[in-house]
C-alpha cells in the first residue's frame, strides 16, 4: 500500500473537513493501524499536512477492497496496488468495526500508534449504518442497533486531531455517568497515542472518535425557534424549559467534575482574551472601533467584580447545539467548545455565564436572521421575551440569580457579540448589523448602570 498517501492528497483537498481550503495538501503519514475485516483491509492513517504555516494533523480512515464497494461511488478515493480505496466511514464493515472498538476495551498497537477503546454503557449490536450528510469538521455515522437499550446510535469520527482529551467526549461522558437525561447517553470512545517530537516524551494523546445515543425524531432548536418567531408564535414556555435544561447540565457537571475559585489568574486570563478580541475587531470592523473604548470600560468594571466559581461548561452554546426530543424534552449536543480555541483551553473551568450569554445571543440571532428576509419579519419583541424566559428558567432551576450578576453577564455577552462581528465581517458582511446592534445596546446599558 505504498501508493496510498499520494492518492489521498488530491482527495483530501476536496473534503469539507479539510481545513486549508484552496491549497494543495503536502501530506505525510506519521502513524497507522489496520484490521482485516473478512477480506476488507481497514487502515486508519494519521496524516500530517505540512502545506499550511501551522501543520494540521488529520485522521483518515481508508478501506481497501479488491472489488468496488456497492453504492460507494461518492466515497471513492482512488486506486492503489490494484485495490479500490474508499473513505472508510461509508463502508459498513469499517463502521461496524469502529463501533465494536469503542464498545470494548480493545487495545491495538499499530505503526507508531497505540489505540484503546473505552466502553461506558452497553449499546447493543450494529445492524446497519450510514453516514450523516452535511457535516463540516467531523464525520458522523448513524447506526441502527439491536439487543441494546436504544435503537439508534451515532459515532463522531474526529477528522482534525489535537493533543489533549476532547471535551466533547469527556464532558458528555461525565454527564452520562452523572445520570443526566439532558444529553444523549455516551456509549464509548476511542483514544490514541501518536508520535510528536515537539512534546515531552515525544508523543501526543487524543480522542479519535466516540459514540452516543442518537435521538431519532428530535428537532433542531434553531429551526424550532426560527419557525416559531417567523409565525409570531409565543416561545416563552419552550425558552424557559431550555433555561431549565441548561441549568441542570451545569449542576451535573459541577457535581461530577467539581468547581474552582475564580482566582486572580483566572480572571486575568479571561479578560486578556476578551481585550484581545475587541482589539482585533476594532482593526477589522470599523463600526466596532467606535465602541472599543466603551467595551474596554465594561471589561475594566468586570475585573473589579466578585466572580462566581468556575466549572466545566458547554463552551459554545447556542440554539444549534440543542434538540427538542418528543420523549426527552430539551437535550444539549456538541461540547467541543469554541473551534478556534486550542484543545487544552476548551476543557478549562469557566463561568456558566459564558453559556448563558451564548444562548442569549442565539435568540437575538433568530430575530436578526428574520430581519434579513424579504419581506422582513420583526421578531425583536419575540427575542426579548424568549431571552427573559430563558433566564427565568435558569434561575428557577439553579437557584442562582444570574440577573444579580448582570454586569458580568453583559461583559460575556459583549465578548460573544464582538466574536460574531469578526465572523460576520469575514464571512457574511450582510449580517454584520446583528452583532453591531447588540454591542451598541449592551454598552449603552452598561453605561447607564455605571452612571
Amino acid at each position: 500500500m505504498s501508493d496510498v498517501a499520494p492518492t489521498l492528497a488530491g482527495w483530501m483537498a476536496r473534503q469539507r473537513w479539510y481545513a486549508t481550503k484552496g491549497s494543495t495538501p503536502a501530506i505525510r503519514v506519521i502513524g497507522s493501524f489496520e484490521a482485516d475485516l473478512d477480506g476488507v483491509l481497514a487502515m486508519t492513517l494519521l496524516v500530517i499536512d505540512e502545506a499550511p504555516e501551522l501543520p494540521v494533523l488529520y485522521q483518515v480512515p481508508v478501506v481497501a477492497r479488491r472489488t468496488p464497494l456497492p453504492g460507494g461511488d461518492a466515497a471513492f478515493i482512488g486506486s492503489a496496488d490494484d485495490l479500490y480505496l474508499y473513505d472508510a466511514p461509508h463502508d459498513p464493515a469499517y463502521a461496524r468495526h469502529l463501533f465494536e472498538l469503542m464498545s470494548s476495551r480493545a487495545h491495538v498497537e499499530g505503526s507508531d500508534v497505540v489505540v484503546d477503546g473505552t466502553p461506558l454503557v452497553e449499546a447493543g449490536r450494529v445492524r446497519k449504518s450510514r453516514v450523516l450528510k452535511g457535516e463540516q469538521s467531523n464525520t458522523s455515522i448513524i447506526y441502527d442497533l439491536e439487543g441494546g437499550p436504544v435503537e439508534h446510535a451515532i459515532a463522531k469520527v474526529f477528522r482534525v486531531l489535537h493533543h489533549g482529551d476532547n471535551p466533547d467526549v469527556t464532558t458528555q461522558a461525565a454527564l452520562t455517568e452523572g445520570g443526566s437525561t439532558r444529553v444523549p447517553t455516551t456509549f464509548g470512545s476511542l483514544h490514541a497515542t501518536w508520535p510528536d517530537p515537539g512534546r515531552d516524551h515525544g508523543e501526543a494523546r487524543g480522542h479519535l472518535a466516540f459514540s452516543q445515543e442518537f435521538l431519532a425524531g428530535a428537532e433542531d432548536a434553531w429551526r424550532v425557534a426560527l419557525d416559531a418567531a417567523s409565525a409570531g408564535q409565543d416561545f416563552t414556555t419552550s425558552a424557559r424549559e431550555l433555561g431549565t435544561a441548561v441549568a441542570e447540565v451545569h449542576a451535573t457537571l459541577a457535581d461530577q467534575l467539581g468547581t474552582v475559585d475564580a482566582d486572580d489568574d483566572a480572571v486575568a486570563e479571561a479578560l486578556t482574551s476578551m481585550r484581545r478580541r475587541i482589539s482585533i475587531a476594532a482593526r477589522e470592523v470599523p463600526e466596532i472601533a467606535e465602541h472599543e473604548e466603551a467595551v474596554l470600560a465594561v471589561y475594566d468594571a468586570a475585573e473589579s467584580l466578585t466572580w462566581p466559581r468556575l466549572q466545566r461548561i458547554h463552551g459554545d452554546l447556542h440554539l444549534g447545539q440543542a434538540l427538542k426530543s418528543p420523549s426527552r424534552g430539551w437535550t444539549l449536543l456538541d461540547f467541543e467548545g469554541e473551534p478556534l480555541r486550542p484543545m487544552p483551553e476548551r476543557s478549562r473551568a469557566d463561568l456558566v455565564l459564558r453559556d448563558i450569554a451564548g444562548m442569549l445571543r442565539s435568540f437575538d440571532y433568530v430575530a436578526g436572521s428574520l430581519a434579513q428576509q424579504t419581506p422582513a419579519v420583526d421578531a425583536a419583541a419575540w427575542a426579548h421575551d424568549s431571552r427573559v424566559a430563558f433566564v427565568d428558567g435558569y434561575i428557577a432551576s439553579s437557584g442562582v440569580d444570574v440577573r444579580a450578576q448582570r454586569a458580568l453577564l453583559d461583559a460575556f455577552e459583549i465578548d460573544k457579540a464582538v466574536y460574531e462581528a469578526i465572523y460576520e465581517k469575514r464571512n457574511r458582511p450582510d449580517w454584520i448589523g446583528i452583532p453591531l446592534a447588540a454591542v451598541a445596546r449592551l454598552v449603552a446599558r452598561s453605561g447607564r448602570r455605571a452612571g
